[in-house]
């Protein structure tokens, strides 16, 4: 028995996606957009480390820990700008928007610093600051889950792109990133740091023109309303018949969606889930019972689609992987800050007249990423295919876990470069003498950021992925957020980190992370994360084993769901 909103029984209506829209011919005006972007986000993340302990004269903790906690609340917004997006404005508009206000907060930022006898400089300053935070929250969620939608699901060859998009969409933001990392940093570090910013502010402005003039290619997606009101129509529902039996006072079960939820302007409807068998207490909401029985319009608080309730399981399995990558997101927070102030003390000269930067060895990061997703893309999925049998090569959460596996590493390495450079400052009598440049070149530090590459190319490109494509499609740029998100709250718990190593230490007698690093003790810091790390892929595994990835409602001859669950 099905009972929908005017109480008959629905048609399924479908209709083909507009083929002279979307596909890379406009997936590409956004990539472009989302390189600006993180050219700009870098251009100030990369380097404002430097900015707050060099120009505000702040200490080496609390520079981390304000840089932590900007990265983290730029990674938490989202979630508010993914909500708007999916619920009011659409990601179109959402994405216009947030590109004039991060363009207005670069533009007080340049305005903060070019002007050094501007009154309250470091409020303003913190003002622009978090003004970028506001433009990251709408531009995030939206940028990348707005080209994923360029590509069509239900079409084989396109469903084949929108795999690979994922991997050079990445390589697009290690471009933008890596550029910032390249020239904006030495310019802020030689020349200036209006100019710098100044360079940040016209990037931006450029890619929202550019995102203009490929305005007649786009597929939209127009909002739905709220999605976390069919989430809380379910857990009500179930609340209400959590005593009610099925085969005892249960009349059937209401198997089909809305009729017009997850429409898009081009026609296409949302496909329904296949139901599965987590979360078993979620079908109660399906349940129909006399008082649903005797209704000819349905109570959406009362009486819920299958579909809308495998919606909610999606959440709640999406949840402790979330919550397990956490862990990850804490430690490639230290490359901004930590892994920066450790390049400041070593040997940077190339020549004689040409010092590095210490932030721009991120770059080593981003060079890796490029080189290692091609090599992903084009060698290692097609061999692991033959043995899978999956598109893909590995299932979405082997990558994730990889990831994880290569951020304990990256500690390993970061905590044994950082005993050898006490030791050199020890042995050359420097202890006492921060200031002094150690006589060990800052190439020690490679391997550390080019580990963090390889995380990055397989935890990070495997979140965006799986946090799109688990997640039901009214609620995808909420997906962007939430995966997002996980650097987000990775950064204030490295900023809590600190603040607690720092009081348990300092009552010991000396602090591990105080200003004077050949004094402190980084390379106990650096440990202690890798243990967690460790500890924390044992429970990522345990989480991985008990997933069930998303199945959908049409036929799946080749088995690729089953294949993903049986790897995953």
């Amino acid at each position: 028995m099905v009972i929908t909103d005017d109480g008959l029984q629905e048609t399924a209506i479908s209709s083909k996606t507009n083929p002279s829209k979307g596909r890379w011919r406009a997936a590409i005006f956004i990539i472009f957009v989302e390189m600006a972007e993180r050219f700009a986000y870098y251009g100030v993340a990369g380097n404002l480390f430097t900015y707050l302990t060099n120009v505000l004269g702040e200490h080496t903790a609390t520079a981390a820990k304000n840089v932590n906690t900007w990265v983290g609340v730029s990674a938490i917004f989202p979630l508010l700008g993914g909500f708007i997006a999916d619920s009011y404005l659409g990601r179109f508009k959402t994405i216009i928007a947030s590109s004039v206000i991060y363009l207005a907060g670069l533009l007080l930022m340049t305005l903060s610093v070019s002007v050094q006898s501007l009154r309250h400089h470091r409020a303003v300053f913190f003002t622009a600051l978090y003004i970028l935070s506001i433009g990251e929250g709408g531009h995030k969620p939206c940028v990348q889950t707005f080209a994923a939608d360029q590509f069509d699901e239900d079409t084989v060859e396109e469903k084949k792109d929108k795999s690979s998009f994922f991997n050079w969409w990445y390589v697009g933001i290690v471009v933008g990133s890596t550029t910032a990392i390249l020239v904006v940093i030495y310019v802020q570090d030689n020349v200036g740091w209006g100019l710098g910013f100044g360079m940040l502010a016209a990037a931006v402005a450029a890619a929202l023109l550019l995102f203009l003039i490929g305005i007649r290619s786009y597929r939209r997606q127009r909002p739905v309303g709220s999605p976390l009101t069919r989430v809380m129509q379910v857990l009500v529902a179930t609340a209400r018949k959590l005593r009610v039996n099925e085969t005892r006072y249960g009349r059937g079960v209401c198997l089909e969606d809305e009729g017009d939820d997850g429409v898009e302007e081009g026609g296409r409807r949302g496909r329904s889930l296949a139901p599965t068998n987590q979360f078993r207490f979620l079908d109660k909401a399906t349940i129909i019972d006399d008082i649903d029985a005797s209704t000819k319009v349905r109570n959406h608080w009362r009486l819920c689609p299958a579909t809308q309730v495998e919606e909610v399981k999606l959440l709640f399995s999406l949840f402790p992987i979330w919550l397990s990558c956490l862990t990850f997101a804490t430690v490639i927070a230290q490359m901004s800050t930590y892994f920066t102030k450790q390049g400041s003390t070593l040997e940077r000269s190339i020549g004689s007249h040409f010092s590095i930067p210490p932030a721009s060895l991120q770059v080593c990061t981003g060079l890796t990423i490029l080189v290692s997703v091609g090599l992903y893309d084009r060698v290692l999925v097609p061999v692991a295919r033959k043995f899978t049998g999956l598109p893909s090569g590995i299932t979405m959460l082997q990558r994730i876990g990889t990831g994880i596996f290569f951020s304990m590493l990256t500690m390993v390495v970061a905590a044994l470069v950082e005993t050898k450079r006490i030791s050199v400052a020890i042995d050359h009598g420097l202890t006492d003498s921060p200031r002094t440049t150690l006589p060990m070149k800052i190439w020690w530090l490679l391997p550390q950021y080019m580990l963090t590459g390889m995380c990055d190319v397989f935890t990070i490109v495997g979140m965006q992925e799986l946090f799109y494509d688990q997640m039901p499609e009214e609620m995808r740029s909420i997906g962007a957020a939430l995966y997002i998100s996980t650097v987000g709250v990775g950064s204030l718990m490295s900023s809590a980190a600190i603040s607690i190593v720092q009081a348990i230490t300092s009552r010991a007698g000396g602090k591990w992370l105080g200003d004077n690093l050949n004094r402190a003790h980084l390379n106990y810091f650096y440990s202690v994360l890798a243990g967690c790390s460790a500890l924390n892929l044992i429970v990522y595994i345990w989480v991985a084993k008990r997933f069930v990835y998303k199945k959908t409602g049409y036929d799946d001859p080749k088995g690729e769901q089953k294949k993903a669950a049986e790897l995953a």
